[in-house]
């Protein structure tokens, strides 16, 4: 068979992987595919990169139109990312019969409806594993290797950047601005970290993979997202003395009113595999009906290990070229007209259980009347831990830290509480609440 003659757009870091990693392996990749796998264009706006990255290799172009115009091309790779151009470009290439290879997670969760229709009318293929964890194959495994499951819950460590500041915080007892300017100068984090501290980025990921784990359209506007901005190392501390890690989170439930979609920072017991990933890596536990737990672990940016994604994709696309579209397997693990019409469950509906903390008047009453507050909810206290203020401010016998762990209760219902307890004279800044995930 002819070789699957690919048009890469943009040869940055990812671009320039796969095309390292595709020549480097070419043999292997062809004995797997059943035919060869070319780059036969790129397409750049820094032409003398491209040129010093493949040299006489491919056709080098500015435009990445010229791609998409190419009659020869079978697959656009788009590895430009943003929603703008990059969004045009895939719907171009799908009208003009091109299958896509994307690593773009943001494109996808914004707008992945309206691509992968277009794509299914069009008879081509959408795949993106490289969109979520880079080089761990957790989109495949959802897709394919548990479709005998019913999924029950996905939770998943899916920024690096996040998870080496959060890991940075606890090792050395920084706070977050000191750990971000480091992160910066080693390259962990970007110069705007803005869609990684804030949790945009695991979210656009959590919206991906709880489209495939539960046959729903991808709804990243009703997710719930929150980053690590305003944790401390104080309450990172006290998580550590009872026993949990705090990571940021993307977390997809199935419950029997709709789906839970949030991403945001998590106490997770350190007994758990997950809560011991370190560094920029990551990490993603299921839990499947038939299958259990499992966890996929690995670097989840970086050129090759995220090369390793496109390429899996261009194989899979090399195998299924001359079936029947109705034959391949669909973007979303299930078939377009069987996706769920279960909703995704506003922030206030979901059960949960926390970590609040209080800075409080050290004075006799205090504690009985914020759990009469909590009471009033039906929240019941899991645990509770006090320090004396000498150890939490220097400011002498005036002031002390409570730290409440509840058991499972509805956000609403905590929020409630907390408005309560925050009006209280005696409570004396703002409360600190986290939610706290068993992951059993």
């Amino acid at each position: 068979m002819r070789p699957v003659r690919v048009g890469l757009l943009g040869i940055g870091t990812v671009g320039g992987g796969t095309f390292t990693v595709l020549q480097r392996n070419q043999a292997e990749i062809r004995r797997r595919a059943g035919r060869g796998i070319e780059v036969a264009m790129v397409a750049d706006l820094n032409t003398d990169l491209a040129k010093q990255v493949v040299g006489d290799a491919a056709q080098i172009v500015a435009d990445a139109r010229a791609v998409i115009a190419n009659p020869d091309i079978d697959v656009v790779v788009e590895l430009i990312g943003g929603y703008g151009i990059a969004k045009a470009l895939v719907l171009e290439a799908i009208a003009a019969g091109k299958h896509v290879v994307t690593a773009n997670k943001a494109l996808l969760a914004v707008h992945g409806t309206e691509i992968f229709a277009a794509a299914r009318d069009k008879g081509v293929m959408v795949a993106f594993e490289a969109a979520v964890a880079g080089g761990i194959p957790i989109i495949k495994s959802l897709r394919e290797g548990l479709t005998a499951n019913q999924i029950q819950w996905v939770a998943g460590i899916i920024n690096g950047t996040t998870n080496f500041i959060l890991s940075e915080m606890r090792d050395k007892g920084l706070d977050f601005d000191v750990v971000l300017k480091e992160a910066q100068r080693l390259g962990y984090a970007e110069a705007d970290p803005t869609f990684d501290i804030e949790g945009v980025d695991a979210a656009h990921k959590a919206t991906l993979m709880s489209a495939i784990a539960f046959g729903i359209p991808v709804q990243f506007d009703k997710a719930h997202v929150e980053g690590i901005t305003k944790l401390s190392a104080t309450d990172i501390r006290y998580a550590e003395q009872l026993g949990y890690r705090i990571k940021l989170l993307g977390i997809a439930r199935r419950q029997a009113a709709g789906i839970e979609l949030r991403t945001h920072p998590t106490l997770v017991p350190m007994r758990r595999l997950i809560a011991n990933v370190e560094g920029a890596m990551n990490a993603v536990m299921v839990q499947g009906d038939a299958v259990g737990t499992t966890m996929y672990y690995g670097k989840g940016a970086g050129a090759e290990p995220t090369a390793s994604a496109v390429i899996a994709d261009l194989v899979d696309i090399a195998r299924q070229l001359e079936a029947a579209p109705a034959s391949r397997v669909p973007a979303l693990a299930f078939q377009p007209d069987e996706l769920s019409p279960l909703p995704i469950l506003p922030i206030d509906e979901v059960v949960t259980s926390f970590y609040l903390r209080l800075r409080v008047a050290d004075q006799a009453g205090v504690l009985a009347r914020i759990t009469s507050i909590l009471a009033e909810q039906g929240i019941s206290i899991d645990a509770v831990l006090q320090r004396e203020a000498d150890e939490v401010s220097g400011e002498g016998g005036n002031q002390t830290d409570l730290i409440i762990l509840t058991h499972e209760t509805k956000e609403g219902a905590m929020n409630t509480a907390l408005a309560g307890m925050q009006a209280l004279p005696t409570v004396l800044a703002p409360i600190v609440k986290l939610r706290k995930e068993e992951l059993a």
